[in-house]
């Protein structure tokens, strides 16, 4: 494999979020989905799998005792790349990140190997459809499965605490956010013409 960092474009001082940030883009760009029925396709699926082999190897560096970008900072376990030797979850990551929930149970169910990185984002999936009883079931399962899994972990524990402040795969509560300070708006300036004080 060349230098995983090169693969990314990033520099090998680069902090891991910068690191997951340039995954992430690049991921969006070869993802498969975007390629069907294009000539290209073989090529953007050797793109993504190079893709992938780097920062799975990036993480495993770092895990191991490498440099880090960012001493002391929570890495998850299983990245965006799943450090599992199952393709199929990285690409099921990619398509979450996206926002592509039903491509990604599709993805879900076509997968016999129920481990617990399956369970993990299988929970990920409800959580994102806002099934918290179900997230937290499957975020469980994943903890029993791989207790030592600092990502499974994590969520788990967000859900204890009511789902608040979990934003799984960078998703953000931006549009939650906006409505709440809307109705807090509208409480304190009523919308029949009266004045805000």
């Amino acid at each position: 494999m060349n230098d995983p960092y090169s693969v990314l474009g990033v520099d090998p001082g680069a902090s891991d979020d910068e690191i997951k940030k340039a995954y992430r883009e690049l991921a969006r760009k070869y993802h498969p989905d975007n390629y069907q029925n294009n000539p290209l396709a073989d090529l953007a699926e050797e793109k993504m799998k190079a893709v992938n082999e780097a920062y799975d190897a990036i993480q495993k560096q770092r895990q191991g005792g490498g440099s880090s970008g960012q001493s002391g900072s929570y890495r998850p376990q299983g990245g965006y790349s799943a450090q599992s030797s199952n393709p199929t979850f990285a690409r099921i990551r990619s398509v979450i990140s996206a926002g592509d929930l039903a491509q990604a149970e599709r993805l879900l169910n076509e997968v016999s190997d129920h481990s617990a990185e399956w369970y993990f984002l299988r929970g990920t999936v409800a959580y994102r459809k806002g099934w918290l009883d179900e997230a937290m079931q499957n975020y469980q399962i994943a903890c029993q499965m791989d207790p030592n899994n600092m990502e499974y972990r994590q969520a788990l524990a967000m859900m204890q605490r009511g789902g608040a402040g979990f934003t799984p795969y960078g998703y953000s509560s931006d549009l939650s956010d906006c409505c709440t300070t809307y109705l807090c708006l509208r409480c304190l300036c009523p919308l029949d013409g009266g004045l805000c004080c």
